[in-house]
């Protein structure tokens, strides 16, 4: 993702912990540091946090790159670092062995719909209907 300054960049990264009970993850849009939840780490399986770590690595690539991460006219599936976020952690999904049922699972979050969640899946090109499980995380507030 960072190509060859992966070492660099993963070296000078500024990772933020923090204890609240909401979140799980995020970027900082002011400098672009990663913001995670030790409740997070500590509650959720190991893919979901990998993945949500490959989510927020992109971000902080678009951050680098002067991108915004936060589009406020647009719902969240269609805002434009979101998909390409998702379309990363997807790909990485699948790499590791994940079935589209389980891609459609992490692809639940609690701060979008029904429908915005089939939009999403669809548009990642994960086939398929999500299990009855509640969504497994909330959104960080930043």
């Amino acid at each position: 993702m960072f190509g060859r300054n992966t070492d660099r960049v993963l070296r000078s990264l500024k990772v933020e912990f923090f204890s609240a009970r909401f979140g799980y993850m995020g970027t900082s849009d002011v400098d672009g540091h990663l913001l995670v939840s030790t409740h997070h780490l500590k509650d959720s399986d190991f893919r979901t946090v990998y993945l949500d770590v490959v989510h927020e690595l992109c971000h902080v690539n678009q951050f680098r790159k002067g991108r915004p991460l936060f589009y406020p006219k647009l719902s969240y599936v269609d805002a434009p670092s979101e998909i390409e976020a998702y379309a990363f952690t997807v790909k990485e999904g699948r790499r590791i062995g994940m079935t589209d049922r389980q891609l459609i699972d992490y692809l639940k979050v609690e701060w979008i719909d029904k429908k915005e969640h089939q939009r999403l899946a669809r548009r990642m090109g994960v086939l398929g209907r999500a299990s009855k499980k509640q969504a497994h995380r909330r959104r960080l507030r930043r």
